[in-house]
């Protein structure tokens, strides 16, 4: 057994439903520890996240991988072919909750680092490890916290790998060099409840909603760029109505803007509240920014990664910025260079979520040959 398969079983035998980590950390410190790291314990709330470092032979520049421990909970254990906190190899394929999402990387990372440390005991710069157990929950106490922390102490970062399960067909098929903005919109728009029979006395809040609600959905809000598609607005709920003899007082919706750069949250709202506005309606409305876009367009990060894949799979690998969200949203924010390298993303939160188990030693290669790209000593 690879050491990183090795690692990735220990990982998902750990029972890390968010924001549990289930000993993960202290998996991953102990390993740490033994190459020299110093780490640091930065918890917040009920959420476990550390910070650990290795110093090079210089100041600059900093490396850091980040990533999270925890998993989304299993669903139906009946229909899991294997347990999902019992990792099990079934084929060519490691069956478990966090496999892909994102147990794998993790150990993937441990091993490059052991061997980069040994091959290169006098690199440059620092080598550094920002782990959380709140990724997959309400991301409220996890990394956003910790960078935080460290912006506070003036701590630069300026190479990020993430290690999100980037890859869609093959094993570094596609990194991810930024992600959409994500706006959530909860809108409550009032009426006044009535008989059915007697409409004159009431005023349906669904009938003068739909104006509205179909401006919305058919804005053109950005046309886009380069590398974002353009922003997009989509009703996930609509609530409203009693019963079929009274007109609805109240209709409740929540709908999320995915947008570009080529907006931001302020600007969304702005829009949203003049068509709402224009169209006469008594409403409440409250946001929640999930969080901002970022993009790494260009940089040394981005032309290691593609080395990396190119040596490791012998492929060009395409750098995208579609998906959801990622913690790489508040790492942007120190400057850095922040890239999603990680396994093929088709099982992940699924039943029997699973990863090629020799994607694992491979994807601990590219991690290692782009740390050689970016820090091995002349």
């Amino acid at each position: 057994m690879s050491r990183v398969l090795e690692l990735t079983k220990n990982l998902i035998n750990r029972q890390s439903v968010t924001p549990e980590d289930a000993g993960c950390q202290d998996l991953m410190m102990d390993f740490l520890a033994n190459l020299g790291f110093n780490n640091e314990i930065l918890n917040f709330e009920d959420t476990k996240n550390f910070w650990s470092l290795h110093q090079g032979s210089s100041e600059q520049p900093i490396f850091v991988f980040a990533g999270h421990t925890d998993v989304v909970p299993a669903g139906a254990l009946d229909q899991w072919t294997t347990p999902p906190f019992s990792a099990t190899k079934q084929g060519n394929y490691l069956f478990g909750r966090g496999a892909a999402d994102m147990k794998g990387s993790l150990a993937a990372m441990l091993v490059a680092t052991e061997k980069f440390v040994s091959d290169y005991p006098e690199h440059k710069g620092s080598i550094g490890y920002l782990i959380t157990s709140d990724e997959e929950g309400p991301f409220v106490n996890g990394t956003v916290r910790v960078v935080e922390e460290l912006q506070k102490r003036n701590q630069p970062i300026d190479y990020c790998v993430v290690g999100e399960p980037s890859s869609s067909e093959q094993l570094g098929d596609v990194i991810k060099n930024g992600r959409r903005g994500s706006l959530t919109g909860f809108l409550t728009i009032k009426g006044q409840q009535g008989h059915v029979a007697y409409p004159h006395l009431a005023d349906n809040a669904i009938h003068k909603s739909f104006k509205a609600l179909d401006e919305l959905v058919n804005t053109q809000w950005d046309q886009g760029n380069d590398f974002f598609p353009a922003t997009s607005f989509q009703i996930a709920i609509i609530k409203s109505g009693t019963a079929t003899n009274v007109i609805p007082g109240e209709l409740y919706t929540e709908f999320n803007f995915r947008y570009s750069t080529e907006t931001n949250s302020r600007e969304l709202e702005e829009k949203v509240i003049a068509i709402l506005d224009r169209h006469q309606l008594e409403y409440q409305l409250r946001w929640k920014l999930n969080g901002e876009p970022f993009l790494t367009e260009t940089g040394d990060l981005l032309k290691a990664s593609a080395l990396a894949i190119q040596k490791i799979c012998a492929i060009q690998t395409e750098a995208l910025t579609s998906g959801g969200t990622s913690d790489g949203r508040f790492i942007a924010k120190t400057g850095a260079e922040v890239i999603e390298i990680g396994p093929v993303n088709k099982t992940i939160h699924q039943i029997n979520e699973c990863v090629k188990i020799s994607d694992l030693d491979k994807l601990s290669e590219i991690y290692y040959q782009i740390l050689v790209e970016l820090l091995a000593d002349d």
